[in-house]
Order: C-alpha cells, then structure tokens, then sequence
C-alpha cells in the first residue's frame, strides 16, 4: 500500500484514525494520576509520555484538545501543579484501557476500574499501587500544539521503583516485570529485551557487513 497526502484525506475517518495512529509503532503504557482541589482523584492512559532531558530530569506527554468541556486530567495539574506517571504492566492491561472511558465529572476511575490508589510521602497526586514503576512529576510549562493539542512539560520530583529491575548502570529493565507498550488507540504488547548495545563512540564502531 502506498498513499498520498490526498488519499489520506479522503479515506474513511475511522480507518485513518486506526492507521496514523498505530503508524508509529510502540508507544509507552502510562496511566497519569491527579488529584482536583477538592480531593477529587482522577486517573487516565495515556501513549505520548516522552523523555526530554535528564539533567533537569523532565518528562512530557501530549493532552488532547480541551474542549467546552474538558477532561479531568489536564484541569487537575493546572490548578493543583502535580500529577503522577505510572507504568502500565501486564497484570492490569484491561483495567487500563478502560480508564480512556468519559466518566462524569467527580466519578473516578480509580473506583470504577477498581485501581488502588496510592499516596507517597505528602506528594499530592495519586499513584497507582499496581505500577511496579511510579513517578512524582510537578507541572512546568504547557505548550499549545498546531492541532489543537497541548504539550505538557513536567520535571521529575519522586521516582518509585523496584530495586532488582535497575541494573549497575541505571537501566531499567521493562521486560522484568512485564511492562507493555500501545500501538494505535487499543492495541498492547508484550515487552522482550533483545539486546543492549554500549554508548556509541566513532572509534568503536564495529565493522558491519
């Protein structure tokens, strides 16, 4: 199959949506935890969770357009300032997925998916007590996006993980304790460590065929 920009346009929207969206491969399984103003406690899944520096260590994660009326998530971390990044692992893919559903306002998904809910510390937002690997993050900046969408820019305040999946470097190992990843909307998969390579450096390059 090959397509233009122009057949793109005029393709079927749910068969353009299935397919741009999975187009990218692996994306990472996060479900971001918040907290509202008045202890309302909000948990979603999302794929855009991306590594943007180490030192500061930040993370961001794309929002959706906010509408008239807009999901809980995003209000959260702007009146409060924190939010929480928790993987997704195997054990609960299904209770995940459905945290995507609209829920009324002041329903939480971590009662209707029957998630545990779980507080660090005084950090204020939510982890979830599945996810073998939790992160604090404290809100730095938004950025809208062409599209509509907002690129949200968090750093790294609190870090939960288990000690026997880091190795001597730092490296987490995500297929350990069966971290997943999303293709498209809906789609999980299973994590293998296939290989680890050391830091690239031009004089050891290895001579390739």
């Amino acid at each position: 199959m090959q397509l233009q920009k122009e057949e793109l346009d005029q393709m079927d929207r749910k068969f353009r949506l299935n397919l741009i969206n999975s187009i990218s491969g692996i994306k990472p399984a996060n479900l971001i935890g918040t907290k509202s103003v008045d202890d309302q406690e909000n948990v979603a899944i999302f794929s855009s969770v991306v590594h943007l520096g180490s030192s500061p260590a930040q993370l961001g994660f794309i929002m959706r357009p906010q509408t008239e009326i807009p999901r809980d998530t995003y209000p959260n971390i702007m009146e409060t300032g924190f939010y929480t990044i928790n993987h997704v692992s195997e054990s609960f893919i299904k209770k995940a997925h459905f945290t995507s559903a609209k829920l009324g306002r002041g329903e939480s998904e971590f009662d209707r998916m029957k998630l545990q809910q779980e507080y660090i510390g005084d950090f204020y937002a939510p982890f979830v007590k599945e996810s073998p690997v939790k992160i604090g993050m404290k809100h730095l900046e938004s950025i809208s996006l062409p599209n509509g969408c907002i690129f949200v820019i968090g750093s790294v305040e609190l870090i939960e993980v288990p000690d026997e999946v880091i190795n001597s470097l730092g490296q987490l190992d995500l297929s350990s304790y069966l971290g997943v990843g999303i293709s498209g909307l809906n789609t999980y998969y299973g994590l293998n460590m296939l290989e680890s390579f050391p830091y690239v450096r031009e004089n050891e390059m290895p001579e390739f065929e």
